[in-house]
Order: structure tokens, then sequence, then C-alpha cells
């Protein structure tokens, strides 16, 4: 029942989200078309039962950098918008669309890239994709990403076996206030 309940809370605020932050999306996503002109970066993510998606983003890297984890990206790779974006977390805003398809829940495990072999297995042992990935997670509000994939999994299997509503809000709720920095990349 819980899962349900926060299902429907995903549509309902990813929905308000999309709405109500539309204009500011239009601004960027404007300006990104000027500085890369492909203002939006699409990614398969692995998502729930390691079935992949295609996850959406404001681009925050110059246009042809390799695909890869964020932490191995060099700062000669991010744009000046994509600094930006990505210490105001803006460049998440479109994944709010990811979370209405059903690809994603606004709380849960960051969704990682099928080449992660490590952090696919840790997650594969605490069975993590038996949960929708998300756009925030306690590994986030304690500054944990994809670097520490043993330490991540942890964190996520915690998050999972105590997910209640409570907890879901908290997470929300520290997010935007700006707990946690996302990726380990100095910007």
């Amino acid at each position: 029942m819980q899962n349900i309940v926060i299902r429907i809370i995903d549509i309902i605020l990813s929905m308000l989200g999309l709405i109500f932050l539309s204009p500011i999306m239009a601004i960027i996503f404007l300006i990104g078309l000027l500085d890369t002109g492909s203002p939006l970066f699409i990614q398969t993510r692995l998502g729930k039962n390691q079935r992949g998606f295609k996850l959406v983003k404001f681009r925050s890297m110059k246009v042809g950098t390799t695909q890869k984890a964020t932490h191995l990206a060099k700062t000669s790779e991010i744009t000046k918008l994509g600094k930006f974006l990505r210490a105001s977390k803006l460049d998440e805003l479109p994944q709010l669309w990811n979370v209405v398809v059903g690809d994603m829940s606004l709380v849960g495990p960051r969704p990682g890239l099928p080449v992660q072999s490590q952090l696919r297995q840790e997650r594969e042992k605490r069975e993590i994709f038996n949960s929708r990935p998300g756009i925030t997670g306690l590994g986030q509000i304690n500054e944990i990403d994809m670097s520490t994939p043993r330490k991540l999994s942890r964190y996520d299997r915690l998050m999972i076996k105590n997910m209640s509503i409570c907890l879901y809000f908290n997470l929300i709720v520290a997010t935007i206030s700006g707990k946690g920095r996302g990726d380990r990349l100095k910007l």
C-alpha cells in the first residue's frame, strides 16, 4: 500500500513541478541551446529490475564528451552553464518527466550506468534493483556518490529497508534545502 501511495505522490509532485517550474526550465533550455546547441542530455541508465531507461537531464558537459560516470568526468568537460546547473541541482529538473512516466521516483537509489559493473554487483547483492530509482536518496544527502559503490549500495539498502512516507518527505526536504552535493566532481 505504501508503494502505491508513494507512486501517487511522485506523480502529483512531479506534475506540479513540471507545471510550476516550466518557466525556469524554458529559460535553462534556451540558455543551453545558445551554450551548446543541445540543451538536453539523454543517457541510458539502469532502472527497476535492471531495465534500461532514458534518463533526461539538462546538459552540463560539452557535446561529444564520452558518456561516463560523473565522478570520472574532468572539470574541463563541464560547460560554464553546466557548473551552475550542477551546483544548483537544476540539471536534474527534466527527470521529473522520468518520474511521471514511471521510470523513476522522486526518492530512491540514483540510477547507475550499465557499464558501472562494480556498482551493479553491489546493488545486485543488496537487491537494490527491486526498487524504482530516484532523483534523490539517502546517499545523495550524505554526499555519497557512485565513486564508492559498496558504501552507496549500503546506504541505498538502508533507505529502501526503512522507507516510509515520513522518510520520503524528509529526503525531499533535505535535498531541496541543499543538503548533499551529489557527485564529487569539483566545480
